[in-house]
């Protein structure tokens, strides 16, 4: 048997080398290609997936900064329904969705909180298939009634009769495991209270439902109950902020009702923006930081704050923990609560 020479073992190792250094071109090429497109995103229109109804409390936000997040990102923003299942759906849609950064869910704190507890057979981690991009806003609820339907005037006289009358009362939600009905569980179970869920498809539905008597009462947000408030239609007992908020300053909050239970209730709940797991970070610092641009300017912050709403900026690092945080709180309001869809 022949032996090989070194010439003979150089000239094998030569199509050995040149199959190495084609890879490492293509992997440096690909790596190149990678960063530009993150240096140029966005290229092409921008989908906002929205998991609630148009003209929902949710959706109202999200339109709000629609135009002036367009205008910094230099591409149009399109924002596509898909509603149900609290949610869920966009959700879902989102996270099968390509990471380039052109498909962004408008998410909320029920969304990417206390779904996860509420369902128990999600097609999705609502932590681990997403990327936290920004956050928007701090969404006040208040409790909100018909005063023909439950005539009181305050907190305390509203769990009193509710007490009195365990299972007499009905509230409305926008939907099973949405904001609403997650802020008036906690506010049952922390008091004791027994009353019948109704819950609806959205924000239109909720708070007419008040304001026709067909139901008692809702948490709804500020921004919803405002215009049936300020024409007479509806009652705002209290805010489910730590501290009162603008838009309805004579509305005190839930807290200082003094009743044992309401001691540090806080039901605010949060709306922000997430894009699918594996999104380059330097596309999710540029949507954040567009963000925090968005809302920093004094007409978007007065509007928002005008509504009942504080406007919400931290980094992508910090609204992660923000999410990790609220998933564990919510998750103990459902299991003290006793709440179960699925």
């Amino acid at each position: 048997m022949q032996q090989p020479t070194a010439f003979t073992s150089r000239r094998r190792a030569i199509p050995f080398l040149a199959a190495a250094l084609g890879c490492a071109a293509a992997l440096a090429a690909s790596f190149g290609a990678h960063a530009d497109t993150a240096a140029d995103w966005p290229k092409q229109p921008i989908t906002l997936i929205m998991g609630f109804p148009a003209g929902s409390g949710v959706d109202v936000v999200a339109r709000a900064v629609q135009e002036p997040l367009s205008h910094k990102l230099g591409q149009p923003i399109i924002i596509d329904y898909k509603s149900g299942a609290a949610g869920n759906i966009a959700s879902e849609y989102v996270a099968r969705a390509k990471p380039d950064g052109y498909t962004l869910a408008f998410g909320t704190a029920a969304t990417h909180g206390s779904n996860a507890a509420l369902y128990k057979k999600l097609p999705f981690d609502v932590e681990a298939d997403f990327v936290p991009v920004a956050p928007v806003l701090d969404v006040s609820n208040v409790l909100t009634i018909n005063p023909n339907v439950i005539d009181v005037k305050t907190v305390k006289e509203f769990v009193e009769l509710v007490k009195a009358n365990p299972g007499k009362y009905n509230y409305a939600s926008t939907g099973n495991g949405a904001g609403t009905h997650m802020a008036f569980a906690e506010f049952n179970s922390r008091l004791g209270l027994n009353m019948v869920h109704v819950p609806y498809k959205g924000g239109p539905e909720a708070i007419t439902s008040v304001v026709r008597g067909e139901t008692c009462c809702i948490m709804n947000q500020v921004q919803t109950v405002l215009p049936h408030y300020k024409a007479g239609k509806v009652r705002l007992l209290g805010v489910t902020t730590a501290k009162p908020v603008a838009a309805v300053k004579e509305v005190p909050t839930i807290a200082s009702s003094g009743l044992p239970g309401t001691q540090g209730f806080d039901s605010s709940i949060w709306f922000g923006v997430f894009a699918p797991k594996g999104t380059d970070a330097a596309i999710v610092k540029k949507i954040n930081t567009a963000i925090k641009e968005v809302l920093e300017q004094p007409e978007v912050r007065e509007r928002f704050e005008s509504q009942g709403n504080a406007i919400r900026i931290e980094t992508p690092e910090q609204f992660r923990q923000t999410v990790h945080t609220d998933r564990t709180k919510w998750a103990q309001v459902v299991k003290d609560a006793k709440i179960s869809i699925d």
